[in-house]
């Protein structure tokens, strides 16, 4: 199993390694007794019931890897969101993101601190884990607990030359099992996001199918779908909807990228999002947790120089286009 290029390979690597770091020495057994003696005061937390966040339409976030492209700080990361009229941020804390983990526990504070300045709020996070094991999990987890919140994002597999993508939902089913344990401790819940089956070297999950598979058995409060209409699409054209039939019980988070089949992604309004059904079958599920909003698309003409004035009037536009589905829905 290829894990993405921010993750580990074969679980057991990095308790043998003297040069990783202390947290990832831990065994399974070890990481999830101190997480449990850990959590013990805060009672039997649970994320609430699909609809139990907020009202209609949800709070939008916006994907904060977006920032990373014109090198925002902290400060003005949060001055942007906030002027871009959004509710906040869903926060790469990964190798190569917003936060490195290993600075987890300074830097996520602070930049919580630097948004709840201007009104807004780190609502979700990314995360490069992939198993109990990834390397400063345990901090990742504890600090964005504190923070209030309940969804994090797990990073993603790939198979070794050779392997089939089948062979390697057990795999990853066996991780799935320490990570729901330890989730069911702290009362946060990992949502796997798929991505676009496509391609020479395709993730796990991208074919909904072996979705389907890695979710069953797991409670939806430990180990969710991070549902991207997006890849969906270009995965498996008109038939997501028979895909998302058989994964609305296991919905986390919505992730939101508008898509053309032919074009992949593109600028929110132009692709096909506006014409289905996806937005009023989440209203009736009372989905009403955070949307993630990815600006995934080129975003600017070739040759133009990426700004803040840019970036807010595509934050805008996009906040628009997705208030119109809502409203449509």
């Amino acid at each position: 199993m290829k894990l993405h290029e921010h993750q580990l390979p074969a679980i057991g690597t990095y308790f043998n390694n003297p040069s990783t770091s202390t947290a990832s020495h831990l065994s399974r057994r070890q990481f999830l007794g101190r997480a449990a003696l850990a959590t013990a005061a805060l009672g039997s937390l649970r994320p609430p019931a699909l609809g139990a966040e907020g009202s209609w339409p949800p709070a939008l976030t916006v994907f904060s890897k977006l920032y990373q492209e014109i090198n925002l700080d902290f400060e003005q990361a949060a001055a942007l969101t906030a002027e871009a009229g959004l509710a906040g941020i869903d926060c790469p804390v990964r190798p190569k993101g917003e936060i490195e983990p290993e600075r987890a526990a300074d830097e996520m504070p602070r930049y919580a601190e630097a948004l709840k300045k201007h009104g807004v709020a780190m609502l979700l996070l990314t995360s490069g884990i992939t198993g109990v094991d990834f390397p400063h999990t345990e901090t990742v987890l504890r600090t964005a607990k504190k923070l209030g919140i309940r969804f994090y994002r797990l990073g993603q597999y790939r198979p070794e030359k050779g392997q089939k993508m089948s062979d390697l939902v057990p795999e990853v089913r066996a991780r799935f099992k320490d990570l729901a344990a330890l989730n069911r401790q702290l009362g946060m819940t990992a949502i796997f996001q798929n991505h676009s089956a496509t391609g020479n070297n395709p993730y796990l999950g991208g074919d909904l199918s072996d979705m389907e598979a890695l979710m069953e058995g797991f409670s939806p409060d430990e180990i969710a779908v991070a549902f991207d209409l997006g890849h969906a699409l270009v995965t498996h054209q008109d038939g997501w909807k028979v895909h998302f039939e058989k994964l609305k019980s296991h919905l986390g988070i919505a992730y939101i990228k508008d898509a053309d089949r032919v074009k992949r992604f593109v600028a929110f309004g132009e692709g096909e999002f506006g014409r289905k059904d996806y937005f009023r079958q989440l209203k009736a599920l009372s989905y009403r947790r955070p949307f993630s909003l990815h600006i995934e698309y080129e975003w600017l003409e070739k040759g133009k120089t990426k700004t803040r004035e840019a970036m807010l009037e595509v934050l805008k536009k996009s906040r628009q286009a997705v208030l119109k589905w809502c409203a449509a829905a």
